[in-house]
This record gives structure tokens, sequence and C-alpha cells, in this order.
């Protein structure tokens, strides 16, 4: 790929954004940085100048996703909190996608930073194992052990039974804060 051409400033972005429209996939900034024969950093900043033009991509542990809207599809959303050990968090977001439920974010309420969110945009078992691989693989720190493991997560499904279920399986485990 040495001799492909760089893609160069506004066209870069405008082929990252139609990549990203176009994919039913995450991708990541080292796949985007392969297409558009350029850094993955040249990626990151140009998905920065994209965000602050409103669009709406959002970083998973899997890659970048442009969140399409689909008005024809009522989703539902909760906030839910939770609290269990680092050990459980495969469990947890298993057994809530395992209801169909698409896990959207973790929030934490930090002393110092306030209220710290992060996307997780998981909704089947193999984004969940994806999502713990890349925790292993970089040796992240979950931001629930910032917390002792308190945090909420914003959860949405097609209809509110499917929370409803979802949340009654995770109260059964002990990991529900009432």
């Amino acid at each position: 790929m040495a001799d492909q051409k760089k893609i160069l400033g506004e066209e870069r972005r405008s082929f990252i954004l139609q990549q990203l429209k176009d994919s039913s996939e995450p991708l990541t900034g080292s796949e985007l940085a392969a297409r558009t024969n350029v850094s993955r950093q040249v990626i990151v900043g140009d998905i920065t100048l994209l965000k602050a033009k409103n669009e709406p991509i959002i970083a998973t542990s899997q890659g970048y996703i442009y969140l399409k809207t689909s008005s024809s599809i009522p989703t539902f959303e909760r906030t839910i909190a939770c609290k269990h050990s680092p050990a459980d968090t495969e469990k947890e977001l298993n057994l809530l996608v395992d209801h169909g439920v698409l896990v959207k974010d973790v929030k934490i309420e930090h002393s110092v930073y306030g209220d710290l969110t992060a996307s997780v945009m998981v909704a089947n078992r193999h984004e969940v194992k994806q999502f713990m691989e890349n925790l292993t693989s970089t040796k992240a720190s979950l931001l629930s052990e910032l917390t002792g493991g308190y945090h909420l997560h914003t959860i949405s499904a097609s209809n509110p039974e499917v929370l409803d279920q979802a949340e009654q399986a995770l109260k059964k485990e002990g990991f529900i804060i009432e």
C-alpha cells in the first residue's frame, strides 16, 4: 500500500463519514487509517472534527459507529443503578444482552470530575466478548472501579417489557441497587 495516495483533509473526512454511514459494523481507527493511507492519530483528529460538526459518531470498544436514527422502530430507554465487582462485569453485560437489551453506556459520579460517561454499545455476546478482550488487552480499568463498583447503565430495547425482564435478571443476581 506504499504507492497508495493519501486522501487529504475535507475529502478524507467525507470519505470517513461515508464509510461509517455505510458500515453495519464498527470501524476501528486503524481500519480507517489503512483505507485513507494516513496514521490512526490523523483519524482520531478527523473523528473529533466530525463530532464537532454534530455528526452522531461514537467511539466504542469495537471501533467507531455512526448512529443511524430509525424513526420507524420505537426504542425505550432506562437508566439502571448497579453495583458489582469487576469480575462480574461480563456476567452483567451478558445478562442484559441475552434479554435483547442494548447497553449504551456506563456512568459514574466521580468525587473530583463529577459525572463521567463512557460509551459501551454492546447488544450481543460477541460484542460483550470484544469489549472484555479490549479491556484485557489494553489493561484498562472499568469506570466502576473508581466508585467501589457503583455505576449506572443506559439500556434500550424495542419495548419496556424487555427492559423489565433484563432488570429483573440483574436484580436476581444482586447487581441492582434499590
